[in-house]
């Protein structure tokens, strides 16, 4: 599907051989024969479709969701292994298959339902009313900072949990002694009293005759001897050493290579081509036209694409071809001009009257912000093996929704979605763009045409080229200050409105606002980036806060706090940020600290940076973050995600921008869409706070916070003030610093 979201969930129509398998409670029936054959081998007993336990008394964990360096084949065995008491030297991981039997409905119950208390009775029942949805929407997905919130809690803790009852009530059925006088402990069930002993994998048999609970009782924090730990990471030793297999990696018997050049103009056809300029070019297979895109075949990677760049290709002429960046910015405008004019605006949230209000007002402050389109340019560049013959099509890619690729390969090639085989990889990168399934139908279509199996490299031209983008916006602002420098009224508009929904939403305490956006055509292909909408809107929220801070007279940590009255949560992180930042310390001449505030994906992050401004050149030297996730379950892995999400937006804030000329990308490759690099890197400092609200995600929440902070301290070191990004556009000059 395409923006996987609440709405798109619910207008989808679906809310109106040596194995034994017991299926925990997903739905009515028992699906342990359908995935024995997928997950289990010779010798190993399967208690749930996440877990299986061979002879050794070894737990795999079965884990629905792709690694791309965040951890999570790590994390979720940890979840599943610490409520089932099993001995963490023992356990070891196991994707799950690209199956229909793997749809993750834990992640689409979460991002639905969320945290809400479901009775035993019905927990059945609600497990397989999103089991039967996700299975019609192919829905495996790794993105939105869900693995751990909402797979870990809802399937992988629950399924460890369950696992655990059911092997201690086989434990007391077999030695006829009470189920409370067992003791459950790294693997095995003991009996002191009597001295007896039985590993998990002596019971798995009889447990696996025995009714699983729905709704088994989970640990709390304090009971947690795994969680809470950071214990090495599987997947650490093969990235090390080298032996770790991404989809680039992928080599096959008799494998040949494609190199693919798709239209400038999206959407834009292939004329017809003559391929006379490589028709004698040794080692070169086959041209084959894809309508939108000419691929070459060749045996290796590198002769291919010098085919391809020999071809003379030429697209049909698109009705986009004359497309400037600043027209869409204009349209935007228009558009959002339009909307309010004819009270056609989308609301968002509304409340007290923002009318009377600024009717009254003294001191009202307005701005307007931008924000470009981003590429991913994740450093493995996209790729795909394919191999299609009689039996159907197998795919070696890292995707981060296997199940969804399966099927958009099965309708490109005309064939049932079970005959198409995903073979998942490691992912170099992914940041919601290895979620779109174009690289891996491309593959398929073109391994069609022949029949030995093909690898398909994008070049990072076609990488930045062809992308699917995180869009550029415009967001206004208008907010109304009382004689005491606090909000009476904030007006927010802007354009489009993806995930996640409280994206533009505010923490402060202000009783009359309107928060609304309208939408807008653009040719651009869309995608999920990074903490997709909050990458805007902090930005926008953020800026316009320091803005408000300024025109009060008031430094921009504590009017914030003074905003945050209600909000404890959002004020502890805040405070911890400031504390661990040194927020009142002077800094040298012509250096700034800007400080940030944003939930998104339930965590909640803080974060104050210190900029040196070096004539006309930016020094971002230190960034210290503060995170409230509820839980960290693996601290150090939180941490790494806390660093990666900070430096990924840094780089956006610094330097990215994707620019559309006559209707296509202008950028190509890593000259002019730059990357940050070790030496521009700043000291980041994480501190993680546990408050043990229900957990949020680690992936994604440090992203959005880290432009505001960078902008707010160039204006607190020059009193120059950034409303559009990258700041690599902006002139910075040294000045005194504003009295405030």
């Amino acid at each position: 599907m395409g923006k996987w979201s609440r709405r798109a969930f619910i207008t989808t129509g679906v809310l109106t051989g040596g194995a034994l398998v017991l299926g925990v409670a997903i739905r009515p029936g028992n699906r342990a024969k359908k995935v024995k054959d997928l997950i289990a081998g010779e010798g190993e007993t399967v208690l749930n479709i996440w877990l299986k336990i061979d002879k050794d008394n070894i737990i795999t964990v079965v884990v629905p969701h792709a690694e791309m360096g965040q951890g999570v084949h790590t994390t979720l065995p940890m979840m599943l292994a610490d409520e089932m008491d099993a001995d963490w030297t023992k356990v070891r991981m196991l994707e799950a298959p690209g199956n229909k039997e793997y749809a993750n409905y834990a992640l689409a119950k979460g991002f639905i339902l969320g945290p809400k208390d479901i009775p035993s009775i019905l927990m059945g029942t609600v497990d397989g009313f999103f089991l039967t949805a996700t299975k019609q929407i192919n829905l495996q997905i790794t993105g939105g900072s869900a693995s751990v919130r909402f797979t870990g809690m809802f399937a992988m803790r629950v399924a460890g949990a369950a696992a655990r009852a059911v092997l201690l009530q086989a434990a007391s059925e077999q030695w006829e002694i009470p189920a409370e006088e067992l003791v459950v402990k790294n693997s095995k069930i003991s009996h002191p009293e009597t001295n007896r002993t039985a590993k998990f994998s002596d019971l798995a048999v009889k447990a696996a005759n025995l009714k699983q609970p729905a709704k088994p009782l989970l640990k709390t924090s304090k009971e947690f001897t795994i969680m809470g730990t950071s214990p090495q990471r599987f997947d650490i030793p093969s990235k090390v050493n080298g032996t770790a297999n991404f989809g680039i990696d992928m080599v096959l018997p008799n494998m040949k290579y494609a190199a693919i050049k798709a239209s400038p103009v999206f959407g834009a056809k292939v004329k017809p081509l003559a391929n006379e300029a490589i028709k004698d070019m040794a080692g070169v297979h086959k041209v084959v036209n894809l309508e939108g895109a000419v691929a070459v075949i060749a045996d290796g990677y590198w002769l291919a694409k010098n085919a391809i760049d020999k071809l003379p290709i030429a697209f049909e002429k698109s009705a986009n071809d004359a497309v400037a960046q600043s027209d869409i910015y204009d349209r935007y405008l228009q558009d959002m001009d339009s909307a309010i004019s004819e009270g056609k605006e989308e609301k968002d949230i509304k409340k007290g009257n923002i009318t009377a209000v600024f009717e009254e007002a003294t001191n009202v402050v307005e701005a307007e912000y931008r924000v470009p389109y981003l590429a991913h340019a994740a450093m493995e560049p996209m790729n795909c093996t394919a191999l299609v013959n009689a039996d159907g099509c197998e795919i070696w890619v890292g995707s981060q929704n296997p199940l969804g690729f399966a099927n958009s390969v099965a309708e490109a090639l005309g064939i049932d979605r079970k005959e198409v085989i995903v073979n998942n990889q490691f992912l170099g990168g992914g940041f919601g763009r290895r979620s779109v399934p174009d690289v891996a139908v491309q593959a398929a279509l073109i391994a069609k045409e022949v029949d030995y199996p093909v690898k398909l490299i994008w070049s990072r031209e076609e990488d930045i080229r062809q992308d699917h983008y995180r869009e550029a916006n415009v967001s206004r602002f208008k907010a109304a200050l009382d004689p005491k420098g606090m909000i009476t009224a904030w007006n927010n508009q802007f354009v489009f409105k993806n995930e996640p929904e409280e994206a533009p939403h505010i923490p402060y305490a202000v009783d009359n606002q309107y928060i609304h956006y309208t939408n807008s055509e653009t040719h651009i292909p869309w995608g999920f980036w990074r903490s997709v909408d909050s990458s805007m809107h902090a930005f926008f929220t953020e800026s316009f806060m320091d803005e408000l801070a300024f025109k009060a007279n008031k430094d921009p940590y504590q009017f914030r706090r003074e905003h945050l009255t209600n909000a404890p949560r959002y004020l502890k992180v805040l405070d911890k940020a400031a504390e661990k930042s040194n927020w009142e310390e002077p800094l040298p001449a012509n250096w700034g600290r800007g400080i940030s505030l944003h939930q998104s994906f339930g965590t909640i992050v803080a974060q104050v940076t210190e900029i040196e401004l070096i004539e006309d050149k930016l020094k971002v030297h230190r960034v210290v973050c503060a995170a409230d996730p509820g839980f960290a379950f693996h601290p150090d892995g939180f941490k790494a995600q806390m660093e990666s999400g900070i430096i990924f937006g840094l780089t956006a804030a610094l330097y990215g921008e994707i620019t559309i000329e006559n209707g296509a990308v202008k950028q190509s490759n890593f000259h002019d869409y730059q990357m940050l690099r070790m030496d521009e890197s700043p000291k980041i400092e994480t501190y993680i706070i546990t408050s043990d609200n229900f957990p949020g995600g680690a992936g994604e929440p440090s992203t959005p916070g880290i432009a505001p902070a960078v902008v707010n301290a160039i204006f607190n070191a020059s009193g120059m003030r950034i409303r559009s990004l990258p700041i690599k556009n902006h002139n910075l000059v040294t000045k005194p610093k504003p009295l405030a």
